[in-house]
């Protein structure tokens, strides 16, 4: 007997299913999709100030991290078993395979980085909750449409469900921040943004 329901529901992925529609070719690299509570979520398109804003991290970062963790750039963190988002930007814990056999998870994981303009409100309704969630300790947002750094701390449980971050600093364009994980590595907010 075939049970039939008058609501249809969507087909919701596994990271396991997400990973296998990869290796049969149903999506690449060129789908520009991630997966958020087990959708599969197409990514915003990036305008020139989101791009003049990942080369400039890209070229700050590295040099205030040396060799103290990784760096990964858009690339994934296995947050679930229904979760895998591609952050701008991840700070990892070093590991002698450099990740070579799964993806980083949030205990990996030291400090997430986002890039928004066109994907303010997705980053802070959806991804920001889904960070917090994962216990994954800073979260930074790049705002680019208000021009400052929105630095979230200390994630929590707000309700059955709803997750969310202690507390939240705004560090304006002219402001410095510290590097969560190497409070002695400091970032000049004037090197990232494009009219400071």
């Amino acid at each position: 007997m075939i049970l039939s329901s008058s609501k249809a529901q969507p087909k919701r992925f596994t990271v396991h299913e997400y990973h296998r529609l990869v290796e049969m070719g149903f999506l690449s690299e060129d789908d520009h999709v991630e997966l958020i509570r087990g959708e599969l979520i197409q990514m915003a398109a990036k305008g020139t100030a989101h791009e003049t804003c990942i080369r400039r991290l890209l070229r700050q970062l590295p040099l205030l991290l040396q060799n103290r963790a990784t760096l990964q750039c858009q690339a994934p963190i296995s947050l679930s078993f229904d979760g895998e988002p591609e952050p701008d930007f991840a700070i990892v814990r070093n590991r002698a395979d450099d990740y070579a056999t799964e993806h980083p998870t949030p205990e990996d994981t030291l400090l997430v980085i986002e890039v928004a303009d066109s994907s303010l409100d997705y980053d802070r309704e959806i991804k920001l909750p889904l960070y917090a969630e994962a216990k994954i300790s800073d979260y930074w947002l790049f705002n680019l449409p208000d021009h400052y750094l929105e630095a979230y701390s200390e994630p929590y449980q707000i309700a059955l469900g709803q997750f969310g971050y202690l507390n939240r600093r705004i560090v304006p364009t002219n402001g410095v921040i510290t590097l969560p994980p190497f409070p002695e590595q400091v970032l000049e907010l004037t090197s990232v943004f494009l009219d400071a």
